[in-house]
């Protein structure tokens, strides 16, 4: 148990530092960072970990199960990469710590609602816990989004920021709302392509916990080929393929790289930290996991100075919805506790 809880823990704190080292690039604009970091997370990661870790690749994505449900899987993986490249436009509008509260703190919610359509309401206290978590979680969203905005106004009062040019902060607080939407679709490729990914992998005498790599391929290759024709079309209509000349372009090439391998692989690790939680490691475990990871995207945002000159009523702000998010989840895992415990009891 302690081993998968710290698993998860490092997870989070992957996935919470994995936008930070593009503070550190030069001679970059938006469009250069985030689309080097696509290609690399979406496309050449997943690649090299799939080959370099599973057996059996070809014949477990060319089981007939397998192929009859990537279609769906692609579908669903495609709204997902959408979400992810707005999270990355949402992060360079409003920084790390509202950007991943604000995205995370929608998935969750949305996520957490989604198994009540497709399932029906679980056990009454169960449903009362889990509603209940939603509410702190609804309550940190709003509370950040707040103190992004009087952060904004602090910052346009003092000459930081003109009003109505350059990076918007309600704008980016709805990109990260509508990414944290469309990035539901991840969960709903992994529910549909799991049990057949699974089945294949484990034939092909690969670990229980390697099928989350037999998963995310997919998604990630799908979702990838929409991020690469984006951000293709911005760098040729903005003419920023220059931009990659600059005589930093190894520094940024190795920031970026990292951010790839933290985001690809806070993936992996929450899986493997499932799989050594056992039956709760999709609730604990995914509980610890983004408390974890929202934690430590808002104190790293702290820390390089997102909010150095922000007035004490935004960072009080920020500081409530921080816990309040918190508090959520941990609720919302005891929810889904209470709901496997009533399903196991009644099966």
């Amino acid at each position: 148990m302690i081993t998968g809880i710290l698993w998860a823990v490092l997870a989070g704190l992957m996935l919470g530092l994995y936008a930070l080292p593009n503070k550190f690039t030069r001679d970059f604009e938006e469009e250069n960072i985030w689309g080097l970091f696509f290609m690399l997370t979406m496309f050449l990661v997943p690649v090299v970990a799939t080959v370099a870790i599973m057996h059996g690749a070809g014949a477990i994505y060319g089981d007939p199960a397998v192929r009859a449900i990537l279609p769906r899987m692609v579908l669903a993986s495609v709204l997902w990469g959408i979400g992810v490249m707005m999270w990355g436009k949402a992060i360079h509008h409003i920084g790390v710590s509202l950007g991943f509260s604000i995205f995370i703190g929608t998935v969750i919610l949305v996520g957490s609602l989604l198994p009540f359509l497709v399932e029906g309401l679980p056990a009454p206290k169960a449903a009362a816990a889990i509603f209940c978590g939603l509410f702190f979680v609804l309550l940190g969203v709003f509370s950040n989004g707040r103190a992004g905005i009087a952060r904004e106004k602090s910052e346009v009062a003092s000459g930081q920021r003109k009003q109505g040019e350059g990076k918007s902060m309600s704008a980016g607080i709805a990109i990260a709302v509508v990414g944290g939407l469309l990035a539901t679709g991840f969960s709903f490729a992994n529910a549909v392509g799991r049990p057949p990914l699974h089945a294949a992998s484990m034939a092909q005498g690969n670990p229980a916990w390697v099928t989350a790599l037999a998963v995310m391929l997919p998604i990630f290759l799908s979702g990838g080929v929409v991020m690469a024709g984006y951000f293709a079309w911005q760098l040729t209509s903005k003419q920023l393929w220059g931009k990659f000349s600059t005589p930093a372009l190894g520094r940024n090439f190795i920031l970026i790289l990292i951010m790839a391998v933290l985001h690809y692989a806070a993936s992996a690790v929450f899986a493997y930290a499932a799989f050594r939680l056992g039956a709760v490691g999709n609730t604990v475990g995914y509980a610890i996991f983004n408390t974890s990871c929202v934690v430590t995207a808002i104190v790293s945002g702290i820390v390089v100075g997102e909010w150095k000159t922000a007035p004490t009523a935004a960072r009080n702000s920020l500081h409530l919805g921080l816990a309040a998010m918190v508090i959520g989840i941990l609720i919302i895992s005891f929810g889904n506790m209470l709901a496997s415990a009533a399903a196991a009891a009644t099966s």
